[in-house]
C-alpha cells in the first residue's frame, strides 16, 4: 500500500489542519496483562495478546484513538488506526489532520510517508514517545493494582483450614439443609449460618450467611423456581462469605461427566477459593483482612466442632438432627491479637428447627412436583379459528355486561382505580355455540378461578413458549394459547396488560364472544359478547406449575410435564 485511495485523500484533504504534533505506536500487549478489559474503540481481545495501537495528540494530551488488532496484522493495520484518529477521533476531540506526526519505528514511518503523501503532514522519527511511554505505564500499574484473593498473612491460615474441612469431610453426613450457627461478636460480625455443600458429589464448599433472612430467601427461591433467569437473580442476592473447592488441573477433568466427583482428589490436587456475594456487590472473589480473619475464625470453629460430634451429627433420620451447642476457643493468629486477647471464644451450635424447616420446604415441594408430574391440560378448550387476543374492557361496558340478564358474568368486587382505561382482559371470539359450549364447561366446573402466565417448551422443536391457562375450583385446567416466549408482539401486548393489571390490584377478566366470522371479528361490543368471568391472574412462580414441556402420551394427544420429570 503506498497511498490513501484518491477519494479517501480527497476526503481527508477536506479536515482542517491542526497545529499539532500526533504521537503514534504499535506496542505488544504481553506485558501489559489483561489491558484487553478496558473499552476502546476498536472492541476487545478475549486474551491479552495481540498489539496495541495508539494516536495521541501531544499538544492536546489526548488520546484519539486506541486499537486492538492480532499481532499478524500488518503495518496497514497502523493507516487504518490513524484514519480513525483523523476522521472519527474517540472522546471530545475534533475531526482534523495533525501538522506532524511522530515515531519510533522506522518502518512505520517510511510506511506512512508513502501512505499520508499529498495531505501535507510531516512524519518524523524520534527514539522516545513521552506521552505514550507514561500512558502504558498507567495501564500496567491498573492491572497491577487489582486486590489480591486473600491478605498475605492469610494466606497460609486459610489454606490450611480449608485442608482440615476437607480431610474431615463433613458433607459426607452433613446435607446443605442441615444449618450450624456460629456465633462471633466480633468485627461487626454477630451470627453466622452454616451451609455445607458437597453431599451430591458435584460442588463442595461452605457457605457462610451473614443474615438468616437471606438464607431463608435463598433457599425458597432455589426451592421454588425453576426458571434459569430466576435462579441467577436469587443466586446474586445472596449475603454470605463463601469458601469453594476446585480442581488445580481443570483442564485435565471431566466436568460434564456425571460420574465426576472432585471428592476422590486430595488436597494437593485443590484449590481454596474464597470471596463473598452481596445483593450490591455481586460475586466478589477476595477478602479483605478484616473479613478474612472472620472466616478464618469461622472455619476454624467449624472444622474443632465436626470432628469433636461428628458421631452425633451423623443421624439416619434427618427430622432427628439433635440439637448441640458448644463454646469453641480459637487461638487468634498473632498479627491478629489486640487489647493482649490471644484466643476468641466462639458458641458452635446446630439448628434442627431451622433444619425442619428447610427440609419442610423441600419435602412440600416434591409432593408439588409429584402431582403435576403428569398434569394433563385440556388443549381442546378454545376451537380451532377462534381469535385469542391480550386487551382490556372499558368500565362502561363492564358495567353493562354486569347489568345485562342475559350475559353470563362473574364479577369480582374491587374499587376502579382512577386513571384507568379499563379491565385487563383476555378475549377469546369465536361462533356462537362454542362461545356458549365454553361458558357452559367452566360454569359446570364451577367457574373461573384464575388466569395463568406460566412458561413452557416444546421437547420435539425445542421452542421457548408461554401458556396462557385457565384455571378452575376444580383444579382442572385449559389451555388458551402458547406463545413463543422472544415474540415481540405478545411481549408489547404483555407489558401493558401488566401496566393495567397492577392497577387492578392483579384482578383481570376473561371475556367470550360470539362474531368471529362479522364485522366485530377482534372488536366484539356488547352485542357479541356472551360472557365475562372476572378473577385473578397469576404468573412465574405463582402458578405452582414448575416449567412445563409439551411432549407426546400417544398418536394424537399431548400432555404438559414438569420441566424436570
Amino acid at each position: 500500500m503506498s497511498n490513501f485511495p484518491p477519494n479517501t485523500l480527497r476526503r481527508l484533504q477536506k479536515l482542517p489542519q491542526i497545529p499539532s504534533v500526533w504521537e503514534g505506536d504499535r506496542r505488544t500487549l504481553n506485558d501489559i496483562g489483561e489491558i484487553q478489559q478496558l473499552s476502546f474503540d476498536g472492541g476487545e481481545s478475549s486474551t491479552p495478546s495481540g498489539d496495541c495501537i495508539l494516536w495521541v495528540d501531544g499538544s492536546e494530551g489526548v488520546v484519539r484513538s486506541v486499537d486492538l488488532v492480532s499481532s499478524e496484522m500488518g503495518v496497514e493495520a497502523i493507516a487504518r488506526s490513524l484514519l480513525r484518529a483523523m476522521e472519527n477521533p474517540q472522546g471530545v476531540a475534533q475531526p482534523g489532520r495533525p501538522q506532524k506526526i511522530v515515531v519510533r519505528d522506522r518502518e512505520i514511518q517510511f510506511f506512512l510517508r508513502g501512505a499520508l503523501q499529498d495531505l501535507d503532514i510531516n512524519i518524523d522519527y524520534v527514539p522516545d514517545l513521552p506521552l505514550i511511554d507514561e500512558l502504558f505505564r498507567s495501564f500496567a500499574a491498573m492491572n497491577s493494582a487489582s486486590p489480591p484473593r486473600l491478605p498475605a498473612p492469610y494466606l497460609e491460615l486459610l489454606s490450611k483450614v480449608a485442608e482440615e474441612l476437607w480431610d474431615f469431610c463433613p458433607w459426607d453426613y452433613l446435607q446443605d439443609h442441615q444449618v450450624i450457627a456460629v456465633t462471633l461478636n466480633q468485627w461487626d460480625v454477630g451470627t453466622l449460618y452454616i451451609s455445607i455443600m458437597g453431599m451430591l458429589g458435584k460442588e463442595y464448599g461452605v457457605l457462610m450467611y451473614r443474615s438468616l433472612d437471606s438464607l431463608r430467601r435463598f433457599r425458597s427461591a432455589v426451592i421454588h423456581n425453576q426458571i434459569v433467569e430466576d435462579l441467577e437473580e436469587a443466586f446474586l442476592s445472596q449475603d454470605c462469605w463463601y469458601l469453594n473447592y476446585e480442581s488445580r488441573h481443570d483442564e485435565d477433568l471431566e466436568a460434564d461427566d456425571e460420574d465426576f466427583d472432585l471428592g476422590i482428589y486430595e488436597f494437593s490436587e485443590i484449590e481454596p477459593i474464597f470471596g463473598s456475594v452481596h445483593p450490591y456487590e455481586g460475586i466478589r472473589p477476595f477478602l479483605d483482612e478484616e473479613e478474612s480473619l472472620a472466616v478464618y475464625v469461622t472455619l476454624c470453629a467449624l472444622a474443632k466442632f465436626v470432628e469433636d460430634y461428628e458421631e452425633e451429627l451423623t443421624v439416619f433420620d434427618e427430622k432427628d438432627w439433635p440439637q448441640i451447642i458448644d463454646k469453641i476457643r480459637i487461638s487468634l493468629p498473632k498479627f491478629a491479637q489486640k487489647d493482649k486477647s490471644q484466643t476468641i471464644l466462639v458458641e458452635v451450635a446446630t439448628q434442627p428447627e431451622l433444619s425442619k424447616e428447610f427440609l419442610a420446604l423441600e419435602v412440600l415441594e416434591d409432593e408439588k412436583e409429584e402431582e403435576t408430574n403428569s398434569l394433563i391440560i385440556d388443549n381442546n378448550f378454545v376451537p380451532n379459528g377462534s381469535i385469542v387476543s391480550l386487551g382490556f374492557l372499558p368500565w362502561s361496558l363492564r358495567e353493562e355486561i354486569r347489568q345485562h340478564p342475559k350475559k353470563h358474568s362473574q364479577t369480582v368486587d374491587f374499587k376502579i382505580p382512577k386513571n384507568s382505561d379499563g379491565l385487563p382482559i383476555i378475549l377469546l371470539q369465536t361462533t356462537r355455540s362454542n362461545a356458549q359450549e365454553m361458558i357452559n364447561t367452566l360454569k359446570m366446573e364451577g367457574g373461573l378461578n384464575s388466569i395463568l402466565f406460566n412458561p413452557g417448551v416444546d421437547a420435539i422443536r425445542d421452542i421457548q413458549y408461554e401458556l396462557i391457562l385457565l384455571q378452575t375450583p376444580q383444579d382442572s385446567l385449559h389451555l388458551v394459547k402458547d406463545v413463543e416466549s422472544q415474540s415481540t408482539e405478545h411481549q408489547n401486548a404483555k407489558k401493558k396488560w401488566r401496566q393495567r393489571l397492577k392497577k387492578t390490584g392483579g384482578i383481570c377478566g376473561l371475556v367470550i364472544a360470539m362474531g368471529v366470522t362479522g364485522a366485530s371479528r377482534g372488536t366484539p361490543g356488547l352485542t357479541q359478547i356472551m360472557g365475562l368471568f372476572e378473577t385473578e391472574s397469576k404468573e412465574g412462580e405463582e402458578t405452582g406449575l414448575g416449567y412445563l414441556q409439551l411432549v407426546p402420551t400417544f398418536a394424537h394427544d399431548f400432555s404438559f410435564l414438569d420441566w424436570d420429570d
